[in-house]
């Protein structure tokens, strides 16, 4: 995973969800869509002074898995006993192996920027993310394929900037919803197809702000909506 791949993959989703060819580059997209969503950060290998992602940044000692497991196959990271008098012996002897491990992974494949990834394929600086493929971006991720910028959800395909949501597709800011399929700025609703702007009601389709439209008006708004969302 680079950031060619992580782009190729927004470009998909984009295309996907708005059937417009994306005009950001993979910063711009970031800072436009990413903004609030919890990612991991840049720290340093406290042994090799190397670059590497973390979920947390607080700790104040780092490695990565990789060179954790290389250790454990020096020394099974057991050290000489010596005496310990005090507590501070204890804290002191215990600093000298307490590095918070990054970039975990388990089961996973083609990964950059990430960490806490469990069965997962195509990540790109997301976290907490299992049983999904080509995320960019996301927190919490659940199940899901082809997501961006989004956070807490699960069983997901082709969305962004979904949150707390399930069950969705196609769609852009889902917010505490499922079965959602085709809709933009959707909050607390369920079972909706093709609505916009809608937030508290279920099994429909062509609302927009909670207002029933024939078809036709509803495709004629959207695409100005949508020229808005990539643009503004």
């Amino acid at each position: 995973m680079n950031d060619e791949t992580a782009k190729q993959i927004l470009d998909k989703i984009i295309g996907q969800i708005f059937g417009f060819q994306n005009p950001l580059t993979l910063d711009q997209a970031m800072s436009k869509f990413a903004f609030d969503i919890r990612l991991p950060k840049q720290v340093y290998d406290s042994t090799t002074n190397e670059a590497t992602w973390a979920q947390s940044a607080n700790p104040t000692k780092f490695i990565t898995l990789n060179n954790a497991m290389k250790r454990r196959g020096v020394d099974d990271w057991i050290v000489q006993k010596r005496p310990l008098n005090s507590l501070e012996d204890i804290l002191g002897a215990w600093g000298e192996t307490n590095y918070m491990a990054t970039e975990r992974q388990l089961e996973s494949t083609d990964l950059y920027g990430c960490d806490n990834i469990y069965n997962c394929e195509s990540v790109y600086k997301s976290m907490d993310c299992t049983f999904s493929k080509n995320i960019v971006w996301c927190d919490s991720i659940h199940k899901s394929e082809f997501i961006a910028a989004s956070q807490r959800s699960q069983a997901l395909s082709f969305c962004m900037r979904a949150e707390d949501s399930k069950e969705s597709s196609n769609s852009f800011s889902v917010v505490w919803s499922g079965k959602v399929n085709n809709c933009f700025f959707v909050q607390d609703c369920y079972d909706l197809s093709d609505c916009m702007f809608c937030s508290h009601i279920a099994s429909k389709r062509f609302c927009i702000a909670n207002m029933q439209f024939e078809e036709a008006e509803y495709m004629k708004l959207r695409e100005m909506v949508i020229r808005w969302i990539l643009t503004n």
